[in-house]
């Protein structure tokens, strides 16, 4: 497919601190692309110059075709971008808002009014179309964020760590939401602190550290990476240091350990077989409650893939 959203070579700069060092990004149309990496690690700084809100000190970026800087105003006329804090009008009801957003995108009194509507209706706002946004749910009013963001149909939206601080429900209907939209045509970069999030929405995903980018792929891709994970549950505490011994010469690295007796390690790609491993364990005296293998995590690969050894400037 082709890229609808291309980086290449962005860097940004706010004083003596890097945001960001020659960023390449490449997302498909049509597609979801989480964009993961630690506080600080340039995601805020790569999305307000793709949404035309900061130029780069250097490098290039296009949307659909338009560079961001010199046909800014084109591109504006293609995306949408919900930050992370909400952008509605408390004092409005949630139809007034809409209603308001459309009338500043330049629509007409009738369409504008229009479109509020199908949008309440479509999103599950439309109960609460006529109450005041102040005594909204958080959840109730970043959807009405999102869907303030869909006025004009955008071909790319940004989604700046849109669930921060909601509940379980609340961010499942975000995600709804993002979902229907992809189903629609819309390619969405989203970039969250939630790793299950980006696991369950995200087509691909981009891991940014020191303003690069520092890993792309699937999550089952990066997944893959980092090999498999092997977890020993110790039927006595007393035996997690020979059983530690035992996964540690497997795997080539110490295991992390927990205080419920469970011992976790990475185990390199061509690793040892479920079997061989219980026979270790019973060479060492160890009793074992569980022993299995499994998939990392996409937490996992994230620790691993940022794991800091020097600072960010």
């Amino acid at each position: 497919m082709e890229p609808i959203v291309v980086a290449e070579g962005l860097h940004k700069s706010f004083g003596d601190t890097h945001a960001l060092r020659g960023l390449d990004l490449s997302i498909p149309a049509g597609t979801v692309c989480g964009v993961l990496g630690p506080n600080g690690a340039g995601k805020t700084s790569a999305v307000r110059i793709l949404a035309t809100l900061s130029d780069p000190d250097a490098g290039h970026a296009r949307i659909a075709g338009y560079d961001v800087v010199g046909q800014a105003g084109k591109v504006r006329e293609r995306i949408g971008l919900a930050g992370q804090y909400a952008a509605v009008d408390d004092k409005l009801t949630g139809r007034g808002n809409l209603r308001m957003f459309g009338r500043l995108s330049h629509l007409s009194r009738r369409r504008a009014r229009l479109r509020a509507d199908e949008l309440l209706e479509r999103f599950g706002l439309m109960e609460a179309a006529d109450r005041q946004v102040a005594g909204y749910s958080g959840g109730m009013r970043r959807r009405l964020d999102l869907i303030a963001c869909l006025i004009l149909r955008p071909e790319v939206l940004f989604l700046d760590e849109p669930t921060t601080g909601l509940d379980p429900r609340s961010r499942g209907e975000i995600w709804d939401s993002v979902r229907e939209l992809v189903a629609e045509g819309t390619t969405v970069l989203l970039t969250t602190q939630y790793l299950d999030e980006a696991d369950r929405l995200a087509d691909d995903i981009a891991v940014i550290d020191h303003g690069r980018v520092i890993a792309t792929g699937t999550p089952d891709e990066l997944k893959a990476t980092i090999g498999d994970r092997l977890d020993v549950v110790v039927e006595d505490p007393a035996a997690l240091r020979p059983a530690a011994g035992v996964l540690s010469a497997l795997a080539g690295t110490d295991p992390a350990a927990t205080d419920e007796g469970l011992l976790s390690v990475a185990l390199p790609g061509g690793g040892p077989r479920l079997a061989d491993i219980v026979r270790e364990l019973d060479r060492a005296g160890v009793a074992a409650a569980d022993v299995r293998l499994r998939r990392p995590t996409l937490d996992e690969v994230f620790l691993r893939l940022t794991d800091r050894k020097e600072p960010v400037r």
